[in-house]
């Protein structure tokens, strides 16, 4: 680890020892009654795998570290209810604090307005309907995060393979499968796939160098022979690729499914618009008429 992710696990590790001091994880539990189970979660893997699925992860991020804020007054809930309308296969929801801009209660109320009003009594009439799976984006280290997913309402949790050591990797993927959550390993380059275990549900190769969040999107490009390569001798394990970071055109979608990634984690692109819902709208739009041409031109 160096620089800036550094800095951002060592604060992460004083964030989660205050947490689990405040609620211990048996008060935790408690709190839900009979544990943490109370909802039946979503298949990230099977909505991106969907007919027609658009295969965009649309992220609601207030700011970043290299970018600073790109709409610190987004409303959570609307945008991430809007993101299902709008045909994103799944959201993605940063609750880190200190350099994201997010919190906990984000994704708390992110579930909240995708799910029906009387299940949560929840004073805006949101539909189910547009329901998505959500990936709760954090730099996770420690069981206890597993249980606040779940408890807050995560259908999917992020492992960094950068931050995590693949015994760290393999116990929390577990853990996170006991729990009902799918597991999103995200990888930067060929020697973090050691990382891979049979409880990684996706392989996400970040464009983003979290050391010095310079982005390259052909990052994913080179690597993904090496990912298919290692897939095919390990034998034991069939992840679903995604793409990280860097996504800013249609165009670039078409390509990395073309080399095999079927899944999209894009944020930046639509939260520095002023209406982020729309930006996605227009996004899946375009992307749908260069992949009607594409299908016309095989023919």
């Amino acid at each position: 680890m160096t620089d800036i992710l550094q800095a951002i696990v060592a604060d992460k590790r004083i964030e989660v020892a205050r947490q689990k001091e405040a609620i211990p994880l048996s008060a935790l539990l408690a709190l839900r009654g009979d544990g943490v189970l109370g909802y039946n979660t979503l298949s990230m893997r099977d909505y991106l795998l969907r007919n027609r699925s658009s295969g965009i992860i649309a992220e609601f991020k207030r700011k970043s570290p290299s970018k600073g804020w790109l709409h610190p007054k987004a409303d959570v809930g609307g945008t991430v209810y809007n993101y299902g309308k709008k045909e994103a296969a799944a959201c993605s929801v940063l609750t880190d604090s200190k350099y994201f801009g997010g919190s906990l209660s984000d994704l708390q109320i992110a579930r909240e307005c995708t799910c029906t009003r009387t299940a949560y009594n929840f004073k805006d009439s949101y539909s189910s309907l547009y329901r998505r799976p959500l990936l709760r984006k954090d730099f996770i280290i420690d069981v206890y995060q597993l249980y606040q997913s779940r408890w807050l309402g995560a259908d999917a949790i992020l492992l960094i393979a950068a931050i995590l050591t693949p015994e760290e990797c393999l116990m929390l993927a577990e853990t996170a499968h006991i729990l009902g959550l799918e597991v999103l390993l995200e990888i930067h380059n060929e020697g973090e796939l050691n990382h891979l275990n049979p409880y990684i549900d996706m392989l996400g190769v970040n464009n983003r160098n979290l050391g010095t969040f310079h982005t390259d999107i052909d990052n994913s490009f080179r690597l993904v022979e090496q990912i298919q390569a290692f897939l095919q001798k390990s034998g034991d394990v069939s992840p679903l690729l995604v793409a990280e970071s860097g996504i800013s055109t249609p165009q670039e979608v078409v390509n990395l499914r073309k080399a095999g990634f079927q899944g999209f984690l894009i944020g930046e692109t639509f939260m520095k618009e002023e209406d982020p819902c729309e930006a996605l709208a227009c996004f899946i739009g375009e992307l749908r008429e260069l992949e009607r041409l594409q299908k016309l031109r095989a023919r």
